[in-house]
Order: C-alpha cells, then structure tokens, then sequence
C-alpha cells in the first residue's frame, strides 16, 4: 500500500470518529426520557410526604402521560420499591451511554428509537385515562368506526419533536459511517489489487 493511500484511510478513520459519532447528542433523547422517569419517582415519593401540597401534585400530574401506566406495571411487579426503581434508571442510563459510545453502530441506533417508541407508547396510554385534547374519529373501508385519543399538551409535542430530531441524527450518523466503512474498503480492495 502506498504513502497516500495510508495518509487517506487514516484520514477517513479519523474523520469518521469525529463525525460520525457525537456521544452526548445519541445519549441526549433516552437520558431525557429517564430523566423524566426520575422525576416522576421523585414527584410520587414527594407526594407521599406532603399530600396536601398543591405545587407537588401540579409537578406530579405533569410528569404523569410520560411514565404513569410503564411505573404501574413495573413498581407493582419489583414489590413497590423505590430503591428498585432508581436502580432500574441508573441501570438503563448505563446502558443507553455505553450503546451511544460503543462501536456497534446499531446500540445507538436502538436506543434513541426504543426511546422514542416508548416515549409514545406512554403518551398514547395515558391519555386514555386523562381529558384528551384531540379525539380523532375514523371510518374503516367496512364501515367500523373508532377513535383514537391523543394528549396533544405542549411538554408532549415538544418531547416528541426531540425525539424526532434525535432519530433523524441517528440515520444520519448511522448512514455516514456505513458510507465511511465503505470508502475504506474500497480503499483497501484497490490496495490489494494494487499489491498483486
């Protein structure tokens, strides 16, 4: 392999590590989103020390379409721990930051939409339990109708638009670097064709 064929693959790998990848923008969205479980805990845990404080139930009745039914489910089935529930963030803020930084391009990839799905998942489940500010009616091609209701507040829209802002960037840098791999193999097949 020549001088300048070394120079441009090296150049190549080190445009990739500061392009591809920004760690603190593929963690921002799932830190987000565990930041707002968090703070829902603490809310309830507030809410049982002070039940008569309105600003504690307003922060609480806030952070509810965001993590109300996902608590329901797994705060009964973990025994109604505290403890278990902060330890189940911290442990999935591990991971979200380990996927943001790890070479496998699809950790990130998945974290961000995983987030974002249950970003809406959440939204959409607990809106069904509250006044909704949307209720859009639909007629099947066989004539059935049903209604979907949608808590459209603006710490919702605002939230999903982050979300959508943060998968596009994880097409972009997922689709950049599978761009780069491809320039340096190409590279490296010219080589060897080269060398022999």
């Amino acid at each position: 392999m020549s001088r300048n064929q070394c120079r441009l693959e090296s150049a190549i790998g080190c445009r990739g590590d500061d392009m591809m990848r920004k760690p603190i923008l593929l963690f921002a969205f799932p830190a987000l989103m565990l930041l707002l479980l968090a703070a829902e805990r603490m809310a309830a845990l507030l809410l049982g020390f002070y039940p008569a404080s309105p600003a504690v139930w307003h922060a609480w009745l806030e952070l509810r379409p965001f993590s109300t039914m996902f608590w329901q489910q797994v705060h009964v089935y973990f025994g109604g721990s505290m403890a278990v529930d902060a330890a189940i963030i911290v442990f999935t803020a591990g991971l979200c930051w380990m996927a943001s930084r790890s070479k496998w391009s699809g950790g990130f990839f998945l974290a961000n939409h995983a987030a974002m799905i249950f970003a809406g998942l959440m939204m959409a489940l607990s809106s069904s339990a509250e006044t909704a500010s949307t209720i859009a009616a639909f007629v099947t091609p066989h004539g059935l109708q049903f209604s979907v209701m949608v808590d459209l507040s603006l710490q919702n829209c605002l939230v999903l638009c982050l979300g959508l802002a943060a998968c596009a960037y994880c097409h972009v840098a997922f689709l950049r670097e599978a761009k780069l791999r491809a320039e340096a193999r190409s590279i490296r097949m010219l080589a060897l064709q080269r060398d022999l």
